[in-house]
Formats: C-alpha cells, sequence, structure tokens
C-alpha cells in the first residue's frame, strides 16, 4: 500500500532553495516522500530533521547519516531542535494534509469510505479521540467545532441532533454518525457533507489549528534570515493562518506602522501560490485541494 503520495513534491522543495550544507527540517514525514527529496539535493555535511507524531511513519525512516526522525508534534519544533542541537535551520517544509495512510487503515477512522470506531488520532499514544468529541461535548461546544472547523450551515440542527441521539446511547462509530445526521445529508452532497463533519472533529481532536499556530510563530525564532518556509495546506482554515502569518507575522489584524508608516514583518512571501497540475490531481486525486505557499525569513 502506498503510505503517502507528495504533493507538489518538486515544487515544494524547490521553494526551499536547498543549499548543499544546509540544515532543514521536514515537520511532516509520513511517508518521507518530501525528505527523500530534501536528502538528494543535500551534500554530505547537510543534514536533515524530520517530524511526525505518528507512530506508523517510525516505520519509513530513512537510513542516512544525514537524517534524523523525531516522533513527536510539530508544535514542540523549537523544543526538540534545540534538544538535538539544532538552534537555526536554513528551511522549513510542512505538508499539513492527513497521509494517504492515514485514510487508508480502517481502524484509524479518518475515512469516510469505511465503518469504523470514531478515533481520528494523529497522535495513537492520545487517549482524547473523536468519540468524545462526538459523546461527550456539550451542545453549545460541539455547534462551535462543527461551525468553525466543518464551515457547515447546519451546525446548530446537527449539534442538537447528536446530543438528542446520545440518550439512547453512545454513537460510537462512523455510521452511526452518519445514520443520526442522515436528514442533513441529501444524496447529492452526501459525501461532500460527511467530509465537512469528518474534518470539523478532526481538528478538533488533533487541535490541528492551535498546533499549526504555535508552529508557525516558532519558525520565526528557527529560521535562519534568508531561510525558507515551504508549506502546503489543503482547506481555507490552515491556509488563511499561513497566508497572513506569511504576509505580516500575525494571524489577525494588520502590524503596527512606525512613525514613517514603515511595518516590521519577519517574512516576505516569494512569488504566488502554487497549485498542482491537471495531471497531478488526475494522478493523485487528493492532491486537488493543495496550494503551497512559500516565504523567506528576512
Amino acid at each position: 500500500m502506498e503510505y503517502h503520495n507528495p504533493v507538489l513534491l518538486t515544487e515544494t522543495v524547490d521553494g526551499l532553495a536547498v543549499a548543499p550544507d544546509g540544515v532543514y527540517v521536514d515537520v511532516t514525514f509520513g511517508g518521507g516522500g518530501h525528505s527523500r527529496e530534501i536528502l538528494k539535493r543535500l551534500g554530505e555535511k547537510g543534514k536533515l530533521i524530520a517530524f511526525d507524531q505518528d507512530k506508523d511513519a517510525l516505520e519509513n525512516a530513512i537510513d542516512d547519516s544525514r537524517f534524523l526522525l523525531i516522533n513527536e508534534n510539530f508544535r514542540f519544533l523549537r523544543r526538540f531542535l534545540r534538544f538535538h542541537g539544532f538552534t537555526q535551520v536554513d528551511g522549513i517544509l510542512g505538508d499539513f494534509g492527513v497521509s494517504s495512510h492515514q485514510f487508508d487503515i480502517p481502524e484509524r477512522g479518518f475515512s469516510t469510505r469505511f465503518d469504523a470506531d470514531l478515533d481520528m488520532r494523529m497522535n495513537q499514544d492520545e487517549s482524547f479521540s473523536a468519540f468524545d468529541v462526538v459523546n461527550h461535548y456539550e451542545e453549545k461546544r460541539l455547534r462551535s467545532v462543527l461551525f468553525q472547523y466543518g464551515e457547515l450551515r447546519s451546525a446548530a440542527g446537527m449539534a442538537r441532533v447528536i446530543v438528542e441521539a446520545r440518550k439512547n446511547g453512545e454513537i460510537r462509530s462512523g455510521e452511526q454518525l452518519k445514520n443520526t445526521l442522515g436528514r442533513f445529508l441529501p444524496k447529492h452532497k452526501e459525501n461532500k457533507i460527511l467530509a465537512q463533519i469528518y474534518q470539523a472533529i478532526r481538528i478538533e481532536v488533533n487541535q490541528e489549528l492551535e498546533a499549526l499556530k504555535e508552529f508557525l510563530i516558532q519558525t520565526n525564532e528557527v529560521l535562519k534570515p534568508g531561510g525558507r518556509l515551504s508549506l502546503i495546506s489543503y482547506h481555507s482554515l490552515e491556509d488563511r493562518l499561513v497566508k497572513r502569518f506569511m504576509r505580516n507575522g500575525l494571524f489577525e489584524g494588520e502590524p503596527e506602522k512606525d512613525v514613517f508608516g514603515r511595518v516590521d514583518v519577519p517574512f516576505k512571501p516569494v512569488g504566488k501560490f502554487i497549485v498542482p497540475s491537471e495531471e497531478e490531481i488526475r494522478n493523485n486525486n487528493r492532491a486537488r485541494s493543495a496550494k503551497l505557499r512559500i516565504a523567506e525569513k528576512l
């Protein structure tokens, strides 16, 4: 089984402008596709540090003296780089999508294609799962998750129906959740709406947006001047955070101007965002919503 088909492989690694003796970080190692491409461009003195919180990714570790794989969430980027003796690096790559492996293993619960237990944990050592969100969140909080992270217009009604259904017993599987929300799933939109529901719950389970914010803030300190960020997002919530941070170092609002009307920003975007070609999308349907943004540390 293909663990993960790397999206925008050449474009993303090109975005790093790899120097042969540089130090680079791949914060979403997965199947190692992007990492292997970086290693091809590094010389003997180069170094690549990779992060992945999913234990399954450890099976893909690359046997190369220039390579180090850290089994941790990228929200702890700075801490673990320092632990291993690195204070600053030349480039950071991130591909924030769920891996093909995670989607294709039914028991992980990420895919709407399978009837599996409500799980969706990227870090399988964590105890908190999709089951807890669906069965233990109060209605107001559940509504907020579905509306904010799934951008679902019917979030209020869905939350109310879930809470009502729980009175008759726990909702343990994807099929049970689908049946519970059946009235909100018209046949012509069923897959799209289910995907939004799963996205919302998955983001909450893994604290994906909080982790992304923490990571982005740390890149400002970890990257050397002239260092590159090369980041792929798959939905508007992620991409908005990445775009705003690369533009002005903030997630909301605008940076303050000095008395001369100038702003002090940490990055400058490099070119416009990049999307996969039609050919890549034909060969890898999961690439269809990818958006690559590149920035350089000032």
